[in-house]
């Protein structure tokens, strides 16, 4: 690119979250980066988000606050245990506890409404089908239809814009997708995962988020700079 094209990316604070930020930074693009108060009960990524989006290349970082958590109906807005401890094959079926009602159709949409305002086509979003797949609004076939429904549903798309949902950890193993971050220089200390950290930020090191991501750099074959409670045994 000669001239930088803008881009929203969805940045939630977490390891996938910000690898797509690397990723979006490393093509060359403008990014304006977007994070959610949702209402989430693990509201210290949040903070790690705002960390994250001090780094050079990234033209804004805004916060918005949509509360997900009033019509509550997940272990992450509402009063619900946080599953832990769960096997690899438990967490490989059904739809999680930790599902947020519609939440990627939200905070895509409000993606693309900036999008649109900004004058940009290309919005990131850090969804991940392969290790993860329990979450519907994960899934390629879910962002296919967003994207379509982008283009027929604005502005911008009627006068012959193409919006692009880029996704490119969809069809990554965690292991593969913190290999891509650390070569781009992602300083994973930065990040938080966990779905039931403690107020100071340290990981419980049970919840399914916890796990995968253990589960990851064990794979990848570098320590997680995370502070955990206590490490569950892989």
């Amino acid at each position: 690119m000669s001239k930088k094209n803008n881009a929203v990316v969805l940045l939630s604070g977490g390891l996938d979250s910000t690898t797509t930020l690397a990723i979006a930074l490393n093509l060359g693009y403008a990014v304006y980066a977007l994070s959610f108060d949702y209402g989430q009960k693990h509201r210290v990524e949040i903070e790690a988000a705002g960390r994250i989006a001090k780094q050079p290349g990234i033209v804004r970082h805004a916060v918005m606050k949509v509360d997900l958590g009033s019509f509550g109906g997940s272990a992450l807005t509402d009063n619900l245990p946080i599953p832990k401890n769960r096997s690899a094959i438990a967490m490989s079926e059904g739809i999680p506890a930790t599902y947020v009602p519609a939440r990627n159709t939200v905070f895509l949409s409000l993606a693309l409404a900036w999008a649109e305002v900004l004058g940009a086509s290309d919005i990131f979003i850090g969804v991940n089908a392969l290790d993860y797949s329990g979450y519907p609004d994960c899934r390629p076939e879910y962002i296919e239809a967003f994207e379509k429904m982008a283009n027929l549903g604005t502005k911008a798309g009627t006068e012959g814009v193409q919006f692009k949902i880029h996704t490119p950890l969809i069809a990554m193993t965690k292991k593969e997708i913190i290999e891509a971050g650390l070569a781009l220089g992602v300083d994973y200390g930065l990040t938080a995962t966990c779905y039931d950290p403690t107020i100071s930020g340290e990981a419980c090191g049970e919840c399914d988020a916890c796990l995968l991501r253990l589960k990851g750099f064990a794979e990848a074959g570098h320590a997680d700079p995370a502070t955990y409670r206590q490490k569950a045994s892989l």
